[in-house]
């Protein structure tokens, strides 16, 4: 299978578990919203919303949340999730909203699926002049020796795998602003806590990722047998049915630039002088 093509039945396979994701995927802290969302926002726009995760916390802050979601079947709970939002369906490269609509366009663990030369356009026509933009992925820390072992199914990795896999996370956080000018400089910030889990819930926490959904169902058992094991038997975890898992959150932010600034045509949105 072509990368391209991996890459978007990965992308479209969450609702198929999309009860479970509901259910065992953590969102991010409330504490990220503090530095993410600008004071004096009113209208979001959040991309990927899923079930509803970071939705419910941009709703609790009195936030207007228009979410779009690609997936009829993780549209139909967030609906009942998040009855506050406005749920509309669309993808970060075509958003269903007019020029200069949102102060605040964000994303969860989504915006690696966004092809980004077509999706940061989009992102500057539908914020205002000074709207953020605003990304952020939460995970728990696959650094812990144990919890890398057990994402990759129990099976301890070697030195290359390692590296080769905490670069491949790497890449998914890279942000392409492209070169028109319309953001300002990228900033990050990452915040870490920890999470009391079940043995339950940690492995359904793992069966909400695209590589193990797309697995064949045998392997996808092989898969989970091989992880009980490894729990089973791990001096870090035998006998325990509870973790205390340390997580974190990679939080992103640049904000729209006036087009007097950015050297580009007004959107309907901005107006000209």
């Amino acid at each position: 299978m072509r990368q391209h093509d991996l890459t978007r039945q990965r992308s479209q396979s969450f609702g198929y578990v999309a009860a479970d994701y509901d259910r065992f995927r953590p969102g991010p802290p409330d504490s990220s919203l503090e530095w993410l969302i600008p004071d004096g926002a009113r209208q979001v726009i959040e991309i990927g919303a899923g079930t509803g995760a970071l939705t419910r916390l941009l709703l609790a802050r009195g936030l207007q949340v228009q979410a779009v979601e690609p997936d009829a079947r993780m549209r139909d709970l967030l609906v009942t999730r998040a009855p506050g939002a406005l749920v509309t369906a669309g993808r970060g490269e075509e958003i269903p909203a007019p020029d200069g609509a949102a102060d605040v366009v964000i994303a969860s663990s989504s915006w690696h699926w966004v092809d980004q030369e077509r999706g940061v356009p989009e992102v500057a026509r539908v914020l205002r002049p000074g709207g953020r933009f605003a990304l952020l992925w939460s995970s728990p820390d696959r650094t812990l020796p144990w919890l890398r072992t057990l994402w990759a199914g129990g099976v301890p990795l070697t030195d290359e795998q390692i590296a080769s896999r905490d670069a491949h996370r790497r890449d998914r956080h890279v942000v392409d602003l492209g070169d028109s000018g319309a953001f300002s400089e990228q900033e990050r910030k990452r915040i870490a806590w920890e999470r009391t889990m079940s043995r339950a819930e940690l492995l359904g926490v793992i069966g909400t990722y695209s590589a193990v959904i797309t697995m064949d169902p045998d392997a996808r058992q092989r898969f989970f047998a091989s992880m009980e094991r490894f729990l089973d038997e791990d001096p870090a975890t035998a006998g325990r049915e509870t973790f205390d898992i340390p997580m974190r959150c990679l939080c992103w932010r640049s904000n729209r630039l006036p087009a007097s600034l950015t050297g580009t045509a007004p959107s309907a949105g901005e107006g000209a002088s």
